[in-house]
């Protein structure tokens, strides 16, 4: 009597093998690239991708509709793998990526419908990468940051067929001045980029900042409106009084002790007022919290303070200022405070925002982007992260290719050539 199989798996699991697995992942993997596919190009079409919890979001960003799509074939995440690379090391080309990965299964399912072993598809493919790097050299061009006008285009490239495209020529040019002001030392880094958006205006108004936009309102009202001559104060600590950091009671037994408890709390929050006055400034910006009886010290002396700073803010506003941030108020003085032309709050209510503009040489700005809609501003600002990329990609590497398809016609003709000099199945696959 023959034994009975082990069961290994649960009995709902289904297993495939051999040309039935294969085929199976690349039909998954090339679904993904098909449904990317209608977004490329200039007349790519939007999708609108709708939530579980009805949020809408309407986009042609290739890793957008990809990580909202709620993918489960281990084959289509990895061409979900693949945008989120493309998009965290260069910033755009993420559709592109995910097409040339499609086509590349489709023509290897090809390969092994005629029975060329997976090995020698993969090492054909090696092959022709190395080489069309070879190629790739030996077609650009160089530039660097003084080609304003190749830069231009190259943040335009990545805007078409975008909702940006009808004033991609004022955005390129907003891209190519923001990097060229973050430059330090012939190094980049986009997070001195800061990207605000603000409803309202038409999305033609978009701006460049040479400061830095806070998405925060003074802590009061009775503070000015503005602050002309601006010297800031970066503190990353409370204006407030310490609460014990261990468990402590105390013992107040008439109305006089208890007076004279609020009193020493006063005249503390006083000094720390006192400092900042004596250090010159007129502008605080904190990043955690301001107490009520500061806010009012504050107001009397005609100083304007925002509270709970995010800690990368504060440090774009040391970069933009020129100010430093400071642990203890002791360490407050003038040398340590930023300046700009001036800090002022813009709009009513809750939409609120602090522009802190005019400052001298800065290293970090804010792009405000202007739109009817939140759907409109964050296309908008999706549009204006790829260009930013694709900019700043070219002035990492110093080069540049033709754009509109042509780098790949002349790439496929020229790996065709050089296919034919191969030896093996590798041939097949380099074609």
């Amino acid at each position: 009597m023959p034994e009975k199989q082990p069961t290994l798996m649960p009995e709902d699991v289904q297993r495939l093998l051999g040309r039935d697995a294969q085929r199976n992942n690349i039909l998954a993997a090339r679904m993904v690239s098909e449904i990317v596919k209608t977004t490329l190009g200039p007349k790519g079409m939007d999708k609108m991708l709708v939530s579980p919890t009805g949020d809408i979001i309407v986009t042609n960003d290739g890793v957008t509709i990809l990580n909202e799509m709620q993918i489960e074939h281990p084959a289509a995440k990895m061409m979900v793998e693949i945008a989120r690379t493309q998009e965290s090391e260069v910033g755009d080309g993420t559709t592109s990526a995910v097409m040339l990965a499609g086509k590349l299964l489709e023509n290897a399912e090809k390969l092994l419908d005629q029975k060329i072993h997976p090995t020698a598809i993969t090492k054909g493919y090696r092959i022709a990468a190395d080489k069309a790097q070879e190629f790739l050299k030996q077609l650009s061009i160089k530039i660097t940051s003084e080609n304003e006008s190749i830069l231009k285009q190259i943040a335009m490239t990545a805007m078409t067929g975008k909702c940006a495209e009808s004033s991609k020529e004022k955005f390129a040019g907003i891209i190519v001045k923001a990097v060229k002001q973050i430059e330090q030392e012939g190094k980049y880094d986009l997070t001195d980029i800061k990207i605000e958006k603000a409803k309202g205006d038409g999305i033609e108004d978009t701006e460049l900042i040479s400061g830095i936009v806070l998405d925060k309102e003074k802590v009061s009202s009775d503070m000015p409106l503005s602050v002309n001559s601006s010297k800031i104060a970066l503190l990353d600590f409370p204006l407030e009084i310490k609460n014990p950091e261990i468990d402590t009671k105390i013992s107040i037994s008439t109305p006089e002790q208890l007076q004279n408890f609020l009193d020493q709390e006063e005249r503390q929050i006083r000094e720390m007022i006192n400092k900042i006055k004596h250090s010159g400034a007129n502008v605080v910006f904190c990043q955690k919290g301001i107490d009520e009886f500061a806010q009012y010290l504050l107001s009397k002396e005609r100083i304007y303070a925002c509270r709970r700073v995010a800690k990368l803010d504060l440090e774009k506003i040391s970069k933009a200022t020129g100010g430093k941030i400071v642990s203890n108020l002791n360490e407050l003085t003038q040398k340590e405070l930023g300046e700009a032309q001036i800090v002022e709050e813009v709009g009513n209510g809750n939409d609120s925002m602090t522009y802190i503009r005019g400052c001298q040489n800065p290293k970090a700005l804010t792009i405000l982007i202007h739109g009817g809609s939140s759907h409109v501003m964050d296309e908008i600002e999706r549009a204006i992260r790829d260009g930013l990329g694709d900019v700043l990609s070219s002035l990492k590497t110093g080069m540049v290719v033709a754009g509109g398809g042509a780098i790949e016609i002349e790439l496929a003709r020229r790996l065709r050539y050089f296919g034919q000099s191969l030896k093996g199945r590798e041939q097949l696959a380099v074609d």
